[in-house]
């Protein structure tokens, strides 16, 4: 990390004063990094030919600021893609915090992260991209920032953290150009999608309870994937894709347990716009559950285990509105995780393993990584992608889609 040249200081500058009137002195740096992905093939080409997933060059900068109590903060992606995407850029998070003592408020482009589950998502209701996660980007793109002002007050009783966006973002899925996914209904080229205009508001409650970190989460605002509404039936001509209404209600708590740390959630989503189950184009209400392990059972090594389940509710009214010929959704499904990582060499080595397996439809994801830090400014990893299951699960519709893939940075 290096500090701004006095032209950029003096700039950044302006922005953290707000206007105030008089000298302010601030701290502001400037870091960032050069990447390459590649990601190709290894059973098969994608639906447009091409034998690559990911095939780009990325540059972030990042620039971080402070004065007083204000602090900005502005991270940015340039990129080139070589499958046909071109040169674009990105602004990832953006964002102006202001705190006091007992209270503070940031507004802008911000990454939310709530709840307790790795890759796997029960109250962590925000937008994210899961064509990075299985195109074998770094992790880190798996979340997309939202627009919102996120105010947080800290009484001595809890803690209370209010998110409000006034428009939606949604989800990132696969390209159907890179990837096998499924469709119901395939040949239909007449498809529009209908973007939710309305905002969203979260609500997380949390505080330290006998040792162990306990929140509440309220939610109010959209499914974050579309779901698919055709105009008739019968010979249809045009697909609609929309964002059902959803609200979620959780809570989670997560401490020590014998020589580890347990972690347990529950969510509730409400489908607002179908509470009967009788719509099959929208997603039913659902509970979820979470339950989790994590341990370091040798040297250098950890090892954490989750077990989740989602339940289905009026499950017999959707079953009776399915049309025929369409895949049917079980009423329950349980999915069981497993991460182990390994260090290396001073913990510059670090090999890792994600693994998830629904025990109802055999679906399957794996995910093997080899990562080795040259520096402290450059690493690589080397990584794969395994899909598996039945045609219209999660992973199972991308079984053709494996592929392995290499990440190289240098960072500054």
């Amino acid at each position: 990390m290096r500090r701004l040249a006095p032209g950029l200081r003096g700039m950044a500058l302006g922005i953290l004063s707000c206007g105030a009137a008089g000298p302010v002195a601030a701290d502001v740096t400037l870091a960032g990094f050069l990447q390459q992905n590649t990601a190709f093939n290894t059973a098969g080409a994608n639906p447009d030919g091409r034998n690559h997933k990911w095939l780009e060059e990325r540059a972030q900068l990042r620039l971080d600021g402070s004065t007083g109590a204000w602090r900005f903060m502005a991270k940015g992606d340039v990129a080139h893609d070589h499958l046909g995407r071109g040169s674009r850029s990105e602004l990832r998070e953006g964002y102006v915090d202001y705190t006091e003592v007992g209270w503070d408020v940031r507004a802008g482009r911000q990454v939310l992260t709530w709840g307790l589950g790795d890759i796997v998502f029960l109250n962590d209701v925000w937008p994210k991209d899961y064509e990075a996660l299985f195109a074998g980007r770094p992790l880190e793109y798996l979340k997309r920032g939202i627009d919102a002002v996120k105010f947080g007050v800290y009484p001595a009783f809890a803690s209370f953290e209010l998110v409000l966006a006034p428009s939606f973002r949604a989800s990132r899925v696969p390209d159907a150009g890179r990837f096998h996914l499924f469709d119901p209904m395939p040949g239909l080229v007449d498809r529009r999608t209908v973007e939710p205009d309305q905002g969203e508001a979260g609500l997380r409650i949390y505080r330290d309870m006998a040792g162990y970190d306990v929140a509440l989460y309220l939610y109010r605002g959209f499914q974050r994937t579309p779901s698919m509404r055709p105009d008739r039936m019968t010979a249809p001509a045009r697909i609609t894709l929309f964002h059902p209404k959803l609200a979620v209600y959780g809570a989670s708590a997560s401490g020590r347990a014998g020589e580890g740390v347990v972690s347990l959630e529950l969510a509730y989503y409400d489908s607002r716009r179908d509470r009967s189950g009788t719509d099959f184009t929208v997603p039913n209400s659902q509970t979820r559950f979470l339950a989790g392990y994590q341990w370091q059972p040798w040297e250098e090594g950890s090892l954490g285990l989750q077990y989740y389940v989602e339940y289905m509710h009026d499950h017999g009214a959707y079953r009776a509105a399915l049309p025929a010929g369409l895949p049917m959704e079980k009423r329950r499904a349980d999915t069981f995780t497993v991460r182990a990582t390994q260090l290396f060499l001073h913990q510059t080595l670090r090999l890792s393993l994600y693994a998830a397996h629904n025990a109802g439809n055999r679906d399957r994801f794996i995910n093997p990584e080899l990562r080795y830090a040259i520096s402290d400014r450059v690493w690589v990893a080397l990584g794969a992608n395994f899909f598996g299951g039945r045609r219209t699960g999660q992973f199972g519709q991308l079984a053709r889609d494996d592929n392995v893939y290499l990440q190289t940075r240098y960072e500054f």
